[in-house]
């Protein structure tokens, strides 16, 4: 018969104990991501279009999901997009990740590729340089989740 020792045992309580008391982060959810819109464009109104995604509808894996973006815009001094914010409302962390542009890059796309936690929207939220925002979306199925789930 195997004994275990005081020491061991305590051992076993604590990493246990510290388990329950740091548990699994929280995803997101659509609340989370709806305020982190409204603290990035301080609650102006966000329009839709020109936003083209490429995305999968079915992500076998989440660890490594791709996803791309294009936007229509002249890329003028006085006409162009500043900043374009992925978001996953199923991810412990909301955002994803954020894009810079300037005029002289002459376009407005960029790919990356992120992990999914479950099924989730993408959400895409572009600044303009006039102050205006627009937004699109899309779901992701994800059969495998990449983000311990």
């Amino acid at each position: 018969m195997h004994e275990i020792s005081r020491r061991h045992a305590l051992g076993l309580i604590v990493a246990a104990g510290s388990v329950v008391v740091t548990g699994v982060p929280a995803l997101a959810d659509g609340a989370a991501v709806a305020a982190k819109i409204k603290g990035l464009t301080g609650g102006k109104s966000v329009g839709e279009g020109a936003i083209e995604l490429d995305l999968p509808e079915i992500a076998e894996n989440g660890n490594a999901v791709k996803v791309a973006f294009s936007i229509d815009n002249p890329m003028t001094a006085d006409n162009y997009v500043k900043t374009v914010h992925v978001m996953a409302d199923g991810n412990p962390t909301p955002e994803v990740a954020s894009f810079n542009f300037t005029p002289a890059m002459g376009a407005c796309s960029a790919s990356t590729r992120m992990r999914l936690a479950k099924t989730q929207n993408i959400i895409v939220l572009a600044e303009m340089s006039d102050g205006s925002f627009k937004q699109a979306q899309s779901i992701v199925k994800v059969t495998i989740g990449g983000c311990g789930g």
